[in-house]
């Protein structure tokens, strides 16, 4: 009893201040031997969705969204911005609020004649992916002991050339601050401060065998759903199945599909998520992370400035002391 008193009075320096610029570094030692793949780990989903150029190309694939956007751009461009945009703080700002997993979805825009890569959420955004990785690097430069995982996934007009470029602009922005492909188990914050690494690249695409610095795809678990407890049932019924070997990713994201924006015209994915968060939260709160069957790792969400998720899952790391 009093050595469960006592762990519950254990905190780490970046929750009691609820600053999280530093919070890899803030860990007590004897977490700084687990891999990352058992440890909470805070994540946005769709992470560059803050900075959308509404001027810009509707994705190509979606068929339905392009039609739309060709009869009535002036109530589909208003939407796209109300339920694409998931995040509202740029790079510095997320890692400064602790997230560490970042997911990137690249394309390249159409019938550009530039070979600028950008991300892509519904439309395409205003920052390019080189300038978001040099702003990465930079970051990084000045908070050596903070790691981030960077999954890479390819939507629209990838041709081969343009990935050999991009893994190109990688290898160049961040040099020895990358993480060799190795053994999930070497991958702790100890050995990698030793070695000077900082940045683990999953590229999912099947180039990325030819570089021993890229990652393979990570799993991110994705409910497709609007409901609050069905998001929490899916995920419990993949705790079920099991976690995954490595890394992995829980998608505490709400997701709406065109039946429910034409039912809440005035609503938004914002107003979708904020007051569903503490319903979420409470169920992180009652997680377990670490090796076993039932455990999670990377827990994404939208909106990461408000303040909810990044708390509840560092949080968790102290269930493993």
């Amino acid at each position: 009893m009093a050595d469960s008193r006592r762990k519950e009075q254990i905190a780490f320096p970046s929750l009691l201040q609820n600053r999280f610029a530093h919070w890899m570094s803030d860990l007590p030692e004897k977490l700084w031997d687990v891999s990352l793949c058992n440890l909470a780990i805070p994540g946005s989903h769709d992470s560059m969705s803050y900075c959308l150029d509404l001027s810009s190309p509707v994705k190509p694939s979606e068929k339905i969204l392009k039609y739309l956007d060709h009869i009535l751009p002036c109530i589909t461009r208003p939407e796209i911005h109300k339920w694409c945009k998931t995040q509202e703080s740029g790079v510095t700002q997320q890692l400064e609020e602790g997230v560490r997993f970042f997911d990137l979805r690249i394309a390249h825009k159409p019938n550009d004649a530039t070979e600028h890569l950008y991300f892509i959420h519904g439309v395409y955004t205003t920052v390019t992916v080189q300038d978001a990785f040099k702003e990465f690097g930079e970051w990084l430069g000045s908070h050596p002991k903070e790691v981030v995982i960077l999954a890479c996934r390819f939507v629209e007009g990838m041709a081969e050339h343009l990935h050999r470029q991009l893994i190109q602009k990688i290898t160049t922005t961040f040099g020895a601050k990358l993480c060799p492909k190795t053994s999930i188990e070497q991958v702790t914050l100890r050995k990698l401060w030793k070695l000077g690494c900082q940045v683990i690249i999953s590229y999912d695409c099947f180039i990325a065998k030819d570089y021993p610095e890229l990652w393979p795809g990570i799993p991110y678990w994705w409910a497709d759903t609007y409901h609050a407890k069905s998001l929490v049932h899916y995920l419990e019924t993949q705790k079920q199945v099991g976690r995954p070997d490595g890394f992995f990713v829980a998608g505490m994201n709400l997701t709406e599909d065109w039946w429910y924006i034409a039912t809440h015209l005035n609503s938004s994915l914002k107003k979708l998520t904020f007051p569903n968060y503490p319903y979420l939260c409470d169920w992180i709160k009652k997680q377990c992370v670490g090796p076993g069957k039932p455990c999670f790792n990377i827990i994404a969400g939208d909106f990461i400035g408000a303040g909810y998720l990044v708390p509840v899952v560092l949080d968790l790391n102290r269930k493993l002391i």
